[in-house]
């Protein structure tokens, strides 16, 4: 059931950036297949506009693109272009198939931008300001520009600059916070300054676009819209460059609880939230903290004596929001070793995850194993299968076996046999401790220049047969990468997250891509 009102409030539009914005962050690249998928569910969570990639980027981002276009029936299709004439037309080749599309454009605005990144005075910056809104609406009549940096720009050339875009036919302008500098005050003051000043601020919305550096992401997105602003750019958990965007889960649920304040709508349905943060937490390899708002696994939780008395008595005491209204599901179904496949399938859909009929046979296979090794079965380690399962279902290099010596004698060795590209392969090897022996077989037969930058391991459930989730982080010339994996053997789970990273970094491997800075 949606959450969205049937009152007179303002409705807030909101962008979602995680499959632009979001990817940037790095290591954190998706797949054609899952950006696919994750379109496919702020889709149907309600999400206005999707802002769905940078086309000019490389010919994987220009596919992805246009295929969330012609696929989508609801939101706004998005791509981003700077304020060159190559990249205004490459985004609209691909959100030419969208029954509803938009340009996004932009442009440095501050001194440092103009001058060290640019190197161009006012008047040449306002210019392409200007050509770019005017190319853009050849392809369509939902152009959005932005300013970047536009929190360090003067304001009287800032005023100037959104006058001329909006002139030219720009219907959104938006107002990047590109490096979480300002503060909710400050950026309250901005854009009502703006909206005052700007003699023809009427004729288009304005917008937000909140960085989170320090930590006021959330906070300065909701002064934008107190002062005016009826647009938000965020993201799910947050995703994005260094500290990360404003989170959708949260501007979303702000608005939703605190109505009283701040009496405005969105069209989105907050049941969807938890579904979108786990598959956006599994396509990237980027794990939700535990005490994250809204959709961390300890959001509903409580340890202390007189919290867990009050909600037991009554919820409100001590929850402002109910489990429920974000989509975390507290059905009862215990799920086992005797499980069939009609009560996996239950249990998947209450948990947010909707496999095709493949996928689901290797997921409940893989179930099946688990409940013959551990007791008990919670929601957390289906949860870790079934993200595992996602993550290599299209990988190339598979594990096929491990085996592993180690303990205080030494040297700790590792066999493994590995399926590459359909033909096995196998190797030993020695290393400082178990995980160095396993990666060092995978690196002879899978050769490679990456080096580990992190190695991280934590249970997924309690008990000493709890599964364990294996995150690495890979880093090369071209950038980082990231893969998971888990297992009840914390070993195999080191080999899948190793394999999960090295199968991205030869997706990444083949496709070009064009670097360029963005809001």
């Amino acid at each position: 059931m949606s959450t969205a009102t049937t009152s007179a409030k303002e409705h807030i539009v909101i962008f979602d950036t995680t499959l632009r914005d979001g990817e940037q962050c790095p290591g954190a690249s998706m797949t054609f297949e899952e950006k696919l998928q994750v379109a496919t569910v702020l889709d149907e969570m309600g999400v206005d506009v999707i802002e769905a990639g940078f086309p000019i980027a490389s010919e994987g981002d220009f596919e992805s693109v246009r295929e969330i276009a012609r696929t989508l029936k609801r939101s706004v299709v998005c791509g981003l272009a700077r304020a060159n004439p190559n990249d205004i037309d490459r985004a609209g080749e691909a959100i030419r198939p969208a029954a509803r599309g938009r340009i996004h454009t932009f442009i440095g605005t501050s001194p440092l931008h103009r001058q060290y990144q640019l190197q161009l005075d006012q008047e040449q910056v306002y210019e392409r300001a200007v050509a770019s809104v005017k190319r853009a609406r050849n392809f369509t009549d939902d152009v959005e520009w932005s300013p970047m940096d536009a929190t360090r720009t003067e304001h009287d050339y800032l005023c100037r600059i959104v006058e001329a875009a909006i002139d030219a036919g720009a219907t959104t302008i938006n107002i990047p916070d590109t490096v979480g500098y300002a503060t909710p005050e400050e950026y309250y003051e901005l854009i009502r300054m703006l909206i005052e000043r700007v003699p023809n601020a009427d004729k288009a919305i304005f917008s937000t676009h909140c960085h989170d550096d320090l930590g006021l992401a959330v906070a300065n997105s909701l002064a934008g819209v107190r002062a005016g602003a009826r647009q938000i750019e965020c993201t799910i958990n947050g995703l994005g460059e260094r500290a990360g965007n404003a989170a959708l889960e949260e501007v979303v649920l702000a608005i939703r609880t605190r109505g009283d304040i701040l009496p405005y709508e969105t069209g989105v349905d907050t049941t969807h939230l938890m579904r979108a943060s786990k598959l956006v937490s599994t396509v990237t390899s980027f794990p939700v903290q535990y005490n994250k708002a809204i959709v961390g696994r300890n959001a509903f939780a409580h340890e202390s004596g007189i919290h867990q008395d009050g909600v037991l008595k009554n919820a409100q005491t001590y929850e402002i929001m109910t489990p429920e209204s974000v989509g975390v599901s507290k059905n009862a179904l215990v799920m086992g070793k005797h499980s069939g496949r009609h009560a996996f399938r239950e249990k998947l859909k209450d948990l947010g995850f909707n496999l095709g009929e493949n996928a689901l046979e290797d997921a409940f296979k893989r179930f099946k194993d688990l409940a013959d090794r551990k007791k008990d079965v919670y929601d957390e380690d289906i949860e870790a299968l079934v993200g595992d399962e996602i993550l290599t279902s299209q990988d190339r290099i598979r594990l096929v076996s491990l085996s592993v010596v180690a303990g205080t004698s030494g040297p700790q060795t590792a066999a493994i046999t590995l399926d590459i590209d359909g033909v096995e392969h196998e190797a030993e090897g020695e290393g400082n401790g178990p995980v160095d022996a396993v990666f060092n077989v995978i690196k002879a037969l899978v050769p490679h220049d990456a080096t580990l930058e992190l190695y991280q391991v934590h249970a997924v459930t309690g008990g000493t047969d709890a599964q364990a989730e294996v995150s690495v982080r890979l880093r090369t010339a071209s950038g980082e990468t990231t893969g998971r994996g888990a297992d009840p053997d914390t070993l195999v789970a080191s080999a899948r997250a190793y394999l999960s990273a090295l199968n991205r970094l030869r997706a990444r491997g083949a496709r070009t891509h064009a670097h360029a800075t963005t809001p």
